[in-house]
C-alpha cells in the first residue's frame, strides 16, 4: 500500500494503530535553517548497539536531549539526555502546538546519505510512556518510510518531505514495525528528530 499524497492529519494506517502525517509544517527556507543549525550545533555521536553480544558502531549518528538527564536504553545501550538547545525547544513548541501532545525528550538521527537507514523495529522500550505519541520531524534529504503490520505483514509506504511532521501514537508500536530503507538514489544527508515522552 503506497501513500504519497496523504490528506493532512489523516491516519495512514488501515487498522491497529494511528499514524498522522501533517506534511511540511514550515516553509523550505525555515526547514533549511533548522537543518543547518542542527547539523552544526547538535552533539552528534556514532550510534552503538549490542547485537548477539557484539558491540556494533553504526555510521549513522545520534543524539539524545531532554527536560532532565533521562536515561534511555535501546539495543542494550544506555544514553543520558543532554539539555535542550534553543532550536530543539523551538521545534518542540511547533509540534506540540500542531499536535496537542507534550514531549519531554528527543532522539535525533543523522543519516549521511541513502546508504544509511534503519532496520525494521518498533519503539516499545520500557523507558517510554506506553502508547505515548512520538512526533517525527524530517530535515534535509527526502526519504521513503515504511510500516509493516507484525501479524498480517501488510505494508504502508510514505514519502517524508523536508520540514514534515509524522506522529505515531496509540497501538502503533504494539502492532506495527517501521523502517527507513537504504537507497542508492539519495546522496545527501537527512536529519530526523523523534520527540518522545519518557515515563517518569
Amino acid at each position: 500500500m503506497d501513500l504519497f499524497n496523504t490528506s493532512k492529519n489523516a491516519n495512514i494506517l488501515p487498522f491497529d494503530g494511528e499514524v498522522n502525517y501533517y506534511g511540511s509544517v514550515m516553509n523550505t527556507k525555515k526547514a533549511q535553517y533548522y537543518f543547518d543549525q542542527l547539523l552544526q550545533n547538535i552533539q552528534w555521536e556514532n550510534d552503538k548497539a549490542i547485537i548477539f553480544g557484539k558491540l556494533i558502531i553504526t555510521k549513522r549518528k545520534v543524539a539524545w536531549y531532554g527536560d532532565k538527564p533521562f536515561d534511555y536504553t535501546y539495543s542494550k545501550t544506555t544514553k543520558s539526555a543532554l539539555p535542550w538547545t534553543k532550536e530543539l525547544l523551538e521545534l518542540k513548541e511547533i509540534i506540540e502546538t500542531k499536535t496537542g501532545e507534550k514531549f519531554n525528550s528527543c532522539l535525533l538521527n543523522l543519516y549521511h546519505n541513502g546508504d544509511e537507514g534503519m532496520a525494521w523495529h518498533s519503539d516499545g522500550e520500557k523507558d517510554l510512556k506506553k502508547n505515548g505519541a512520538i512526533g517525527s520531524l524530517s530535515f534535509g534529504a527526502e526519504r521513503k518510510f515504511l510500516f509493516k503490520h507484525k501479524e498480517t505483514k501488510q505494508t504502508v509506504s510514505i514519502h517524508l518531505q523536508k520540514g514534515s511532521l509524522l506522529v505515531m501514537k496509540g497501538k502503533t508500536q504494539t502492532n506495527w514495525l517501521h523502517r527507513l530503507p537504504p537507497t542508492k538514489k539519495v546522496k545527501s544527508p537527512r536529519i530526523n528528530l523523534t520527540f518522545r515522552t519518557i515515563d517518569i
